[in-house]
């Protein structure tokens, strides 16, 4: 085994703590014949229970070792994979090392273990060959990553020599593309130990859609067709969904970006803080074969915060233009994002300001750089309740529908108004009490 890790090439330089790196080096021990029995069976179980642990995040099942494999040319970004997500690769150099080490990565997927099994007189290896996961739940993992690694880990299984082995691979490249951003939808950034930012998946969001917010159809559509002609390759616009909380604005962009996730659509999720980063992760981004939207949750800013300079510098203006596959779209409470005073109105309060007005047309320009404003007002009393009725018929709620509307309106009046979010909150409210009574 550790000799095809040793000698692969374009997938070679695997971090010396991976599990494939790490069990290659104990079946290098194992084959010298000089070790020590339960140490080496110790240090096997701590890699399988790794092992483990990566299949209960990822919902991994049946041949464990296939799905590892599997998951690790997923995950491989090389010249080679990120060349792959973007276009056809000819025969040439490159292909012929890259199937040389397909060639070798094959061996190691169809690794027999019996061998070693046998010297150890365990079976741990055999056991994880037919895992049986306990049943699955898509919230305790991720699913989207799931199912991919065990479509492709059963088309390998089928690949009959090097050559549809290589084609399975490539392929999966050019449809879903390598990587973190190639198996997720959506990220977050965290700052690393050398000061510079690492991406983090996402692996709980919300599986939504536009359908499941009740009303907005106009705000919809808006949105939909700016990110339609984002993701089709047109020039479109940022986006600031603006107005009251609880309308569905958040839902709206989670939504969009399971809808065209498949159309190679992505989310970066950033806080104001991390606003000093927007440069670094543009450059990280600006060359990937996919459409991110960098999302701002709940945008806005006190008069004394300049975050929203680095912000503006960004959108738009700044020496480096914004490449073409990067939106911003961001969602606020507040229509102008910056918090406004009285004084702003009045210029006999701002003496020691000479050029007031144009301090407050800076505070504006920042939503100007937003091509497109889209509002969210809270629904009308009439509309609320038929959010509530639709919200009531699709939970399967068997209630009498005037009584609904009166509970519904007693409901908002204690639990923050009335609202889109407020209506869904009453509608958990009854299918609980619902279930009580079953």
């Amino acid at each position: 085994m550790n000799r095809e890790i040793a000698e692969l090439f374009m997938y070679g330089g695997l971090d010396e703590n991976s599990i494939l790196s790490r069990l290659g080096e104990i079946f290098e021990i194992i084959e010298t014949g000089d070790y020590n029995k339960s140490k080496v069976v110790r240090d096997i179980k701590e890699q399988l229970k790794r092992l483990l642990v990566l299949a209960t995040d990822y919902g991994f099942d049946k041949n464990l070792w296939h799905n590892y494999i599997t998951f690790f040319l997923m995950m491989s970004e090389n010249p080679f994979s990120l060349v792959c997500e973007k276009s056809v690769i000819s025969e040439g150099t490159v292909t012929t090392i890259v199937k040389d080490d397909f060639a070798r990565i094959r061996k190691l997927f169809f690794y027999d273990f019996s061998e070693v099994e046998n010297k150890l007189g365990v079976n741990c290896f055999s056991i994880l060959n037919n895992y049986q996961a306990v049943k699955k739940n898509k919230k305790i993992y991720n699913w989207n990553v799931s199912e991919k690694v065990q479509a492709l880990s059963e088309q390998l299984e089928k690949a009959k020599d090097e050559d549809s082995f290589y084609k399975a691979v490539t392929d999966f490249y050019r449809d879903y593309g390598v990587g973190l951003f190639g198996l997720n939808k959506a990220f977050r950034i965290a700052e690393n130990a050398s000061g510079g930012i690492d991406f983090i998946a996402i692996n709980n969001m919300d599986v939504v859609t536009l359908d499941d917010l009740v009303g907005y159809e106009i705000q919809k559509k808006k949105l939909t067709e700016n990110t339609e002609a984002f993701v089709s390759g047109s020039k479109a616009n940022n986006v600031l969904l603006f107005g009251d909380s609880g309308t569905g604005k958040s839902t709206s962009v989670k939504a969009i970006i399971n809808q065209y996730y498949d159309r190679g659509l992505r989310m970066i999720e950033i806080y104001k803080h991390q606003f000093k980063y927007l440069s670094t992760i543009i450059s990280s981004i600006k060359n990937r074969n996919y459409k991110f939207i960098i999302y701002m949750d709940d945008l806005s800013f006190e008069e004394n915060e300049i975050e929203y300079k680095y912000l503006k510098a960004v959108i738009e203006g700044g020496v480096e233009t914004r490449p073409d596959n990067i939106l911003i779209y961001a969602t606020s409470n507040r229509r102008h994002l910056i918090k406004e005073t009285w004084n702003d109105k009045d210029d006999h309060t701002n003496s020691d300001d000479i050029h007031h007005s144009d301090t407050v047309e800076e505070k504006l320009s920042l939503v100007n750089r937003f091509g497109i404003t889209i509002g969210f007002s809270k629904p009308m009393p009439k509309e609320y309740e038929n959010i509530v009725v639709t919200l009531a018929d699709r939970a399967g709620i068997h209630m009498d529908e005037e009584a609904l509307r009166k509970e519904a309106m007693r409901w908002e009046m204690s639990h923050g108004g009335i609202s889109g979010r407020t209506a869904q909150q009453f509608i958990n409210y009854l299918v609980y009490q619902q279930k009580k009574e079953l």
